[in-house]
């Protein structure tokens, strides 16, 4: 891969982006795209680098199309030999093995909450390179040595989250909370601003209230099916830590559909509220 490409892939990681890699990896005869050609395709249909254009790149981004919806890639041949049943336009005469890599969204999670279960995720999430922000209305729960790898760490009342944070910036919103009434407040702001994964610790008393509430309030029962409550894959968590593990292993299994999810059981962990610190020290 050329220094473009690298510094372009480092940048959609960077921002949190999806993007398709296509490699060649094999080639036979006469063909187009040299040995190593890559390029990739971004999640709007814009791409950059060439693995030898005309038809042979046309099909490929439709591979990259049809990745981004399975999340999933593979290997591909295509003769490029016109007069070849199912070969390409083209009077190459060779062959090539197309490498179709999808790379998904590197997680950036925003954690509502700077209590023990926010603190046990902020120690795992620096070991898989996801990064995270932490969010709380109380100074002293927000700090530098409760977050040190925090990207950032602000200290905001919850109806205002959404003009601290850019919503699009994030991959996964969790509620961590102490407090069922500010929990409701980000809640409300957060069905129809934030675009991705919402998550509840709660426990079965205050997710019905929760619930209850938004109901009230107008939110459409389809809305608050987008809210992941448990959260986390069903290893019968507990402590912190292991609601944390739980939490990671759900984000890990998302990111590798193909390979995880046939083999991981659907339902989620449960959890119990998150107000197991006192609230003042």
């Amino acid at each position: 891969m050329d220094r473009k490409l690298t510094r372009e892939a480092l940048r959609l990681l960077d921002s949190h982006q999806p993007f398709v890699r296509a490699t060649i990896v094999e080639t036979k005869g006469s063909v187009p795209g040299k040995l190593g050609s890559s390029m990739l395709v971004r999640a709007d249909g814009t791409f950059l680098g060439t693995i030898g254009g005309a038809a042979l790149e046309e099909e490929v981004k439709e591979l990259a199309r049809g990745a981004f919806g399975s999340h999933r890639g593979g290997l591909h041949h295509f003769d490029l030999q016109a007069w070849k049943e199912g070969g390409l336009p083209s009077l190459c005469g060779g062959s090539v093995e197309v490498a179709i890599e999808y790379v998904p969204a590197r997680p950036n999670l925003l954690l509502w909450g700077g209590g023990h279960v926010a603190q046990a995720l902020a120690a795992l999430l620096p070991t898989l390179e996801y990064d995270f922000s932490v969010a709380d209305d109380r100074p002293d729960w927000v700090g530098e040595d409760r977050f040190p790898a925090a990207d950032r760490r602000e200290v905001v009342a919850p109806e205002r989250l959404w003009e601290t944070f850019e919503p699009e910036k994030f991959t996964h919103l969790y509620l961590l909370g102490y407090d069922a009434r500010k929990d409701l407040e980000v809640l409300a702001r957060s069905l129809d601003r934030f675009p991705s994964a919402i998550g509840l610790i709660a426990s079965a008393s205050k997710r019905e209230h929760l619930f209850g509430e938004l109901r009230r309030r107008g939110v459409s029962r389809v809305a608050l099916r987008r809210i992941r409550s448990p959260v986390g894959l069903d290893i019968g968590a507990e402590s912190p830590a292991e609601i944390a593990v739980a939490i990671v292993g759900e984000i890990v299994r998302e990111m590798h559909p193909a390979s995880l999810r046939s083999r991981a059981r659907p339902a989620r962990a449960s959890s119990p509220e998150e107000d197991v610190a006192p609230r003042s020290t």
